[in-house]
């Protein structure tokens, strides 16, 4: 007997204020209209998605002293736009990004149990950390915590959240026929949480609700992101999207399950991917580069390479070679509220790099950013897409993959239109929706739901 294929989990990503969008093409809309938010979240569940994603920023980016350009439209507020979406779908997931380092576990907790009620249990919470002082600044608390402690507070954040969501057990509450009204056991809700991070006792106001607790999303990258996703969550996001690389992400990850005891499919691995489609392979590959010119104007690619240079190379040519001089070694000061100058570990060795490789192929400046920021990950027909992706699912490159369009709100359209239903032929994808909530979407394991059987 032919053993089934694997199926494939998808995301929709409401890209927003980052370097995905093509802000030039006509068809772009407003990051913050919420007809935008509408129309994407609508599209996905119309190809039967599991789950639309909200990505979540603190304050505005600042690059030379001033606003980023990608960041002058403002991000609206995560659970507000969730809970208007929850009003106008009906089984599409709806997940956001919300921080573990500057908000408080009864707070957080409350907000996803109400939204899970909304939604009638189709809540996902991706759980992130800050890292820098300048996002801090907004914040009553201030400053920043080293790795190891974003992650320490992370996780008891995390376990805090549990046990608010389970200290209502289903069955505190009871109807009083002869006065029509309910009656709530004096203990319902009750909690205590006494640790390094919290401390805090009451009684949660929010009653148990359709999935008891959100799916738990991570995107950690490093080690001690790695660790975090296997001890306490339900899917983690990925930038390895290649067959090795998604294979060997996969098997580290899912190799360290076992010492939380839990299962190989416990944990879902889902990159990010992007796409760029053609009538033909050669018009994809086409319109693929046409993509990466817009997305890397010359204003950006000088903003990206002064991440490296850390100074201001305003007045540098972006169609011109790159920078003579070596970067500025130390604290980068040139740009601040962005993730990736952290990942900017050495920058001599990085200027060598691009300057071999701008050597080797003539690039400009500019040219070199198009050809080290990455490019769509399937690229082709719909036909062509549609092997690409079954073929890492497949072959355990990854569960599934967060769909990143380049244009906002209307570019997953044509994917939804032309690619899903070659994946539904393929019977790797779903033909409609068989669940209710979130979790059973994913095929994952239902949660423990009684303080004692936290992992």
């Amino acid at each position: 007997m032919t053993k089934p294929p694997r199926q494939i989990r998808l995301g929709a990503h409401f890209p927003g204020v980052n370097n995905t969008t093509v802000w030039s093409d006509p068809r772009a809309g407003s990051q913050i209209d919420f007809a935008s938010f509408t129309h994407l979240a609508r599209t996905a569940e119309r190809a039967k998605f599991d789950f639309f994603f909200l990505a979540e920023g603190l304050r505005l980016r600042e690059q030379r002293g001033r606003i980023h350009d990608l960041d002058v439209v403002g991000r609206p507020d995560t659970f507000t736009v969730l809970a208007a979406l929850a009003a106008v779908t009906d089984r599409l997931g709806l997940t956001g990004t919300i921080n573990s380092t500057f908000n408080e576990p009864y707070e957080v907790a409350r907000q996803f149990a109400s939204l899970d009620h909304l939604s009638a249990g189709r809540a996902g919470w991706n759980v992130v950390t800050s890292w820098d002082a300048f996002t801090g600044e907004n914040f009553r608390r201030g400053g920043y915590l080293a790795a190891e402690d974003r992650y320490r507070r992370a996780e008891q954040f995390l376990r805090t959240s549990w046990q608010l969501f389970d200290s209502w057990h289903g069955d505190e509450v009871v109807a009083d026929k002869d006065s029509g009204t309910f009656l709530a056991d004096a203990g319902a809700g009750a909690f205590g949480h006494h640790d390094d991070q919290f401390d805090i006792t009451g009684q949660f106001n929010v009653p148990r609700s359709p999935q008891g607790r959100p799916v738990i999303l991570q995107a950690g990258d490093s080690d001690a992101g790695r660790e975090f996703a296997a001890a306490t969550a339900d899917a983690i996001f990925s930038q390895h999207n290649t067959l090795e690389a998604g294979q060997a992400f996969v098997a580290d990850v899912k190799g360290r399950l076992a010492r939380y005891g839990r299962g190989h499919d416990e944990l879902l691995v889902l990159p990010a991917a992007t796409f760029a489609l053609g009538d033909t392979d050669a018009e994809a590959q086409e319109n693929a580069l046409q993509i990466r010119r817009q997305q890397v104007s010359g204003q950006t690619a000088l903003l990206f390479v002064e991440h490296v240079w850390n100074r201001d190379l305003s007045d540098h040519d972006p169609d011109g070679p790159l920078p003579e001089d070596d970067p500025v070694v130390g604290e980068n000061t040139i740009a601040r509220g962005r993730a990736s100058v952290r990942q900017i570990r050495d920058p001599l060795a990085i200027a060598r790099q691009w300057r071999e490789l701008a050597e080797a192929k003539k690039l400009s400046l500019r040219e070199l950013v198009i050809e080290v920021t990455g490019r769509q990950t399937f690229i082709g027909t719909a036909a062509t897409v549609a092997a690409q992706l079954d073929d890492l699912v497949q072959q355990r490159a990854a569960d599934g993959f967060i769909l990143v369009p380049h244009v906002t709100p209307g570019g997953l359209d044509e994917f939804a239109d032309k690619v899903v239903p070659l994946l539904q032929e393929r019977g790797s994808f779903r033909a409609d929706y068989e669940t209710e909530t979130l979790r059973e979407h994913l095929g994952l394991p239902p949660r423990p739901t009684l303080e004692g059987e936290l992992r």
